[in-house]
């Protein structure tokens, strides 16, 4: 099953963090276990973990790595949810949001940009070229077009018939297996032991004008930690949101949890939140510690992750939290 069809089918430990707690689980990351380098991402995306690897495997950094992989979710004009083709907002806009960050703390975003295609270099751009972690909107975009960026048509005929038919209904609710968000996330080491991580989306399908997700925002979407590791989420954005999804699954990992472990704590967050309403909606997460080993959690079953180290290019099923029946 691939990323997209997946939303098409369908008490947490005391956290002691800054407390010197260390508790950890057994260490179970069985297939995910690697030395570095290495790069893992969100769903189906071996192309983009491909060219990831090119780059890691030729002495490269983890931050070129995650820009270039990204890059090539966000030109895929058939995945609907990232970069040209992304599906648009109930208005008809494609939007996109981005971030990166890279091992020594920098970080920089983009929010609610349009007519760009590639928004994960743009914001890798913001970090950069300006004292600013944030840009959004047309701000954004006029950022990108000075740095010599191209202004495109993102809206392609196939997404644009997709919208015209969801306006004869419109309806608008986050159900598993409803084609309506998504995201491709990206966490890489290089052979530095450097980890960088990127995150890029459309965001939420037919979403309402100006809405932002989890996906740009440092901490909730994304978060790196050069000491420790990196973790990054896919999903419904407003929950990941709500509870810092990935700066909580970093210093999880600092308490000493594997990332795995570290995941499924994160997850145990959101469902156990009093009346939580988790059987209709998805979230996962993708870690990465200094060592190299990797992990991931999920709501529902069906999230899919993609890692590529030098025992080959490789995709899987995540554990998730919710066995129906």
């Amino acid at each position: 099953m691939d990323r997209r069809s997946f939303i098409k089918s369908s008490g947490i430990a005391s956290l002691g963090i800054g407390l010197g707690m260390n508790k950890t689980f057994s260490n179970n990351s069985n297939n995910y276990k690697s030395n570095y380098p290495i790069v893992i991402a969100t769903w189906d995306v071996k192309n983009a973990t491909k060219k990831a690897w090119e780059i890691l495997s030729s002495k490269g950094q983890s931050l070129d790595a995650i820009e270039e992989g990204c890059k090539v979710e966000e030109a895929n004009e058939n995945g609907q949810s990232v970069g040209k083709g992304g599906l648009p907002d109930r208005d008809g806009n494609v939007t996109l949001d981005a971030c990166i960050m890279d091992h020594k703390g920098n970080c920089g975003s983009v929010v609610y940009m349009q007519d760009i295609k590639h928004a994960i270099s743009v914001a890798r751009m913001v970090m950069e070229n300006t004292p600013h972690v944030m840009l959004a909107g047309d701000g954004a975009k006029n950022f990108a077009i000075s740095m010599g960026f191209k202004k495109e048509n993102l809206l392609t005929k196939k997404s644009r018939e997709d919208w015209i038919k969801w306006k004869e209904k419109e309806e608008y609710k986050p159900i598993i297996n409803i084609e309506n968000h998504d995201t491709i996330g990206m966490l890489a080491i290089d052979k530095n032991k450097n980890i960088s991580g990127g995150c890029t989306t459309s965001g939420l399908a037919y979403k309402m004008h100006g809405r932002v997700g989890d996906s740009p925002i440092i901490g909730a979407g994304l978060f790196i930690d050069n000491e420790v590791g990196g973790a990054v989420a896919t999903g419904l954005g407003e929950e990941v949101l709500k509870t810092v999804g990935s700066f909580l699954i970093v210093e999880l990992m600092r308490q000493g949890y594997s990332p795995n472990d570290a995941c499924k704590i994160a997850i145990e967050r959101i469902v156990k939140k009093p009346k939580s309403n988790y059987k209709n909606f998805q979230v996962g997460y993708i870690a990465l510690n200094k060592k190299g080993v990797t992990g991931s959690y999920s709501i529902q079953k069906n999230f899919r992750v993609t890692q590529h180290d030098k025992n080959g290019n490789i995709n899987f099923d995540s554990p998730y939290y919710y066995k129906q029946g």
